[in-house]
């Protein structure tokens, strides 16, 4: 099986898939996709995704899109560890936290949102600052309530919400965000980043030279 990711370095979503293939140990290639650059609009990676985002995982030439949905899809054929659990209950809370971040904070906190508020509504980089704390700082009080009892984000292990909590606690330290009102969720990270697959998922570490 030859898998292949599309990948931005500072892509939230991206981060997230990473996160899941290292800790599922799964092989794979990169291939970088520059945002910054405007390459994810391109022919080239429209004709993989056609909504010219990332990432995206190529199985054998057949290409899947949307973090969760892939993140699913290892699971499915990766099943150690797994991401959700097959406890109706349990699961629906881990998918619960995930889509706090991935449905509720991420998609209007995401660059186009952003560059759409400057260029359609004059927003000026305070105003567009303003805007993600804004989103970012309700989704996580929210999150900081629904968070288990530690270590991880749902309890003993990582989960899928705990690959989505990783990366958005990274942009909102990029964005100068205080933290401070959510210790769970900044235990649950401290958690997450104790472990070497996740450690080797970060921006830095994979930011192409």
């Amino acid at each position: 099986m030859k898998i292949v990711l599309h990948d931005y370095w500072r892509s939230s979503a991206a981060y997230r898939v990473r996160i899941c293939l290292n800790l599922k140990g799964v092989r794979h290639d990169s291939v970088p996709v520059n945002l910054a650059a405007a390459e994810q609009a391109a022919p080239a990676n429209r004709a993989l995704n056609p909504q010219g985002l990332v990432p995206t995982l190529v199985v054998d030439g057949r290409p899947l899109v949307q973090s969760l949905a892939i993140v699913d899809w290892l699971d499915a054929n990766f099943d150690d560890p797994p991401m959700v659990s097959k406890d109706p209950f349990v699961r629906a809370g881990q998918l619960a936290r995930a889509l706090v971040i991935a449905a509720d904070i991420h998609p209007i906190d995401n660059l186009r949102v952003l560059k759409r508020l400057e260029s359609q509504f004059g927003a000026d980089q305070p105003a567009k600052d303003s805007w993600y704390r804004h989103w970012v700082a309700e989704g996580l009080a929210a999150l900081e309530q629904m968070a288990g009892d530690g270590p991880f984000l749902g309890g003993d292990s990582p989960d899928i919400s705990d690959i989505c909590l990783v990366p958005q606690l990274y942009n909102a330290r990029r964005f100068e965000m205080d933290l401070t009102p959510y210790p769970r969720l900044c235990a649950a990270e401290a958690a997450n980043l104790a472990l070497p697959a996740v450690q080797a998922a970060a921006p830095e570490r994979v930011k192409p030279a």
